[in-house]
């Protein structure tokens, strides 16, 4: 057999199958099949397996290595390793980019720049890809090592696992010297795929993608690590030297060196952007907050790096990071923070929650300092004590919840807390119900539980009183103005105007928005009475039923109306369960109840019915049950229920195969889930728009 033949062969083979891989890990457009891929690759593995003088350290076939490591070498990187300072703000945004301006205009002489190149000075943003950061080396346009980060200085020889990501190039087209540095990470789809074989086998899962890429590139296997199909990013060239291709040099700009890396082979994320000021760059970030979940892979900020790479020379570097460079890191959804104390609220209906008092933090985009434990059983379950380090969880305008105590951090000081027995407001006797969970305070008078009725009460889902919140509402109950809510309605201007923080206007402005909420909608009322299990959507369902509940409208009639439906005709109505129907027959046949409702009637409150015009039957969401999850990007939650019963439609707070449609925005939880198990259908909010027309 002719060597030269298979020589030949075997060099025609590595390229192809490396321009497979190119087409298929780097630019995403394979134009072969897998298993027409796997027939080339073991056909130039026998080749090399009985010709073994043609062997090549960068053939495709060394991708896996056969033995596992004993252990990872340490390196020493030949360019120093920087990581960049963090930012959550467009305030501290803006405060970058004077610094940067001050020291380009200090630097400006001495580098000969013009004032055009100071004057639009030009950043390039890129997404932060949340994974692991390699450092590549190639000598004369080959790969011999890929290593860590590590500290900085010293990383850790992980060439052998390197080789198995797919979308580095183990020889590039062209003889350079070259060390490249990107991330190393792992997609959604994949880590899905891994902690479902880890559940079967019984082995704890992966808590996210990068700590999934990590534990990959730091397998001493480097077939385990090929089991992960990590993927990669390059975005920087460290050291760059041509050779005898004269014509090859280093770009200028940092948007010319991401051009050439695509060109050499690497994998460069595409999404990136040329802007101009920090308005284009806070528009950049705005952007990637909303759609960054849509992507395959994890993305926690934007890196801006200045562009020229002369101005990035001049400004440098501090003791640990570039200047001309910084992470704009989107808000965490997850952080930790310590218990301070567990203290004991008490709600409208009675209920004593334990709430946890944090060490402010900032999380998901706001400082928070509380976060609700729900009751006693939930403390038993997190195991959590006054004094204990904590996870603490915010998605959107989701309530933060602790969701894991980090027990390695406790000191032994951390205390047991109990829910105590008397109610700490009014000081009577506290319970806790037969087959419920939660405590409540057995006092129906108690302060607190009136304050919070009435702050239910005026709160913007029932009669939207502006102006008064809850400091308000408190003001005047201790002043005794105010005991109940029908009293809200008897308030004069005279009343409020001795008072601390009523000044003249903002005493008229109240009593103006007290009387302009007289007039509410049947829905809106009945949600504003704070009725056990009636919340809003069960509000809808009797409002839309109201005309076959005789005098309904008439307020001074509803009393003695709703006193005489009973439990079964309240089921009766499409959705109303057998709770919701005992409490409303409990409210209605309470004396003291029906008393505020005439209170009301004679202040002048009136009911408007629902309208019984046409149109709402004349859309595709006529008659349709709606279930909404996830963040909303082009309206609130309360619009788009609104919008779902001006047309007709009725909204659920969960989903069965009686739901019709499941409106679903960014980060959708179980309901989503459910909604694809049981079949229902899915809109996005382009599709529920057009289903409005």
């Amino acid at each position: 057999m002719d060597k030269n033949v298979i020589k030949n062969r075997i060099q025609k083979l590595r390229k192809e199958i490396d321009r497979h891989r190119h087409l298929y890990h780097v630019l995403d457009v394979p134009e072969i099949s897998d298993e027409v891929y796997d027939s080339l690759l073991e056909e130039l593995r026998k080749l090399e397996e009985k010709f073994p003088e043609f062997f090549s350290a960068t053939s495709p076939t060394q991708r896996i290595g056969d033995r596992p490591l004993e252990k990872f070498e340490k390196v020493r990187h030949q360019v120093r390793q920087w990581s960049f300072d963090d930012i959550f703000s467009f305030a501290e945004l803006e405060k970058w980019e004077e610094k940067v301006l001050r020291m380009v205009e200090k630097q400006s002489s001495a580098l000969n720049l013009k004032k055009p190149i100071f004057e639009n000075l030009e950043y390039i943003c890129e997404l932060k890809i949340d994974g692991l950061k390699i450092i590549l080396t190639y000598e004369k346009g080959k790969f011999m090592r890929g290593a860590t980060r590590g500290d900085g200085a010293i990383g850790e020889d992980v060439t052998s696992n390197i080789k198995t990501i797919g979308s580095v190039p183990l020889e590039l087209e062209k003889p350079l010297d070259l060390i490249v540095v990107g991330e190393c990470w792992l997609s959604k789809s994949e880590l899905t795929r891994i902690n479902e074989e880890r559940r079967k086998k019984g082995e704890a899962l992966f808590a996210n993608s990068r700590n999934a890429a990590a534990g990959a590139v730091r397998q001493l296997n480097p077939r385990v690590a090929a089991s992960r199909r990590l993927d990669s990013f390059i975005y920087d060239i460290d050291y760059f030297k041509a050779g005898n291709l004269a014509s090859q040099k280093l770009p200028e700009t940092q948007k010319k060196e991401l051009q050439l890396l695509g060109d050499l082979g690497f994998k460069v994320n595409p999404h990136y952007k040329l802007c101009r000021n920090v308005r284009e760059i806070e528009e950049f970030y705005q952007s990637w907050t909303d759609k960054r979940n849509k992507q395959n892979y994890e993305i926690d900020g934007i890196v801006i790096k200045v562009n020229a790479t002369l101005i990035q020379e001049a400004l440098g570097y501090t003791g640990k990071s570039p200047r001309w460079g910084v992470a704009y890191k989107f808000p965490a959804a997850q952080v930790a923070t310590v218990v301070e104390d567990i203290k004991v609220q008490v709600g409208r209906t009675g209920a004593l929650t334990p709430v946890a008092h944090l060490r402010p933090v900032l999380v998901a985009g706001s400082t928070v300092s509380r976060a609700t434990l729900h009751n006693e059983d939930e403390i038993k379950r997190l195991d959590v004590k006054i004094g204990d380090t904590v996870v603490l969880h915010k998605a959107g305008d989701v309530i933060p919840e602790i969701i894991e105590v980090i027990e390695n951090l406790r000191t032994g000081k951390e205390k047991v807390f109990k829910m105590p027995r008397i109610c700490p407001i009014c000081g009577s006797p506290a319970e806790r119900r037969s087959g419920e969970a939660a405590t409540y305070c057995t006092n129906q008078k108690c302060f607190a539980v009136e304050n919070e009725k009435i702050i239910h009460f005026v709160s913007k889902k029932g009669f939207n009183i502006d102006g008064m919140g809850e400091r308000i509402v408190e003001q005047l109950m201790n002043e005794g103005l105010v005991t109940n809510m029908a009293e809200i309605f008897e308030l004069e201007v005279g009343d409020l105007e001795p008072l601390e923080r009523f000044a003249e206007k903002s005493t008229k402005n109240l009593i103006k928005s007290i009387s302009e909420s007289k007039k509410i909608s049947l829905e809106k009322f009945l949600y504003a009475l704070g009725i056990r299990f009636v919340g809003e959507e069960t509000a809808v369902l009797i409002a839309k039923e109201s005309g076959g509940l005789g005098k309904l409208g008439d307020l001074g009639c509803l009393g003695s109306e709703l006193k005489e439906i009973s439990e079964e005709q309240w089921r009766e109505i499409k959705g109303i369960g057998e709770k919701s129907a005992e409490s409303l027959v409990k409210w209605f046949n309470d004396k003291e109840n029906i008393n505020l409702l005439e209170k009301m009637h004679r202040a002048g409150v009136e009911i408007a019915l629902p309208g019984t015009a046409d149109q709402t039957s004349s859309t595709d969401l006529a008659g349709k049950t709606f279930v909404l999850t996830g963040e909303l990007k082009n309206f609130t939650r309360d619009a788009a229920k609104d919008m779902i019963r001006k047309a007709g439609g009725a909204v659920s707070s969960s989903v069965s195969r009686k739901t019709d449609y499941v409106l679903a925005g960014e980060n959708p939880g179980s309901k989503y889930e459910k909604a694809k198990a049981l079949g229902v259908k899915i809109l996005n909010e382009e599709e529920f728009l057009g289903m409005l027309g």
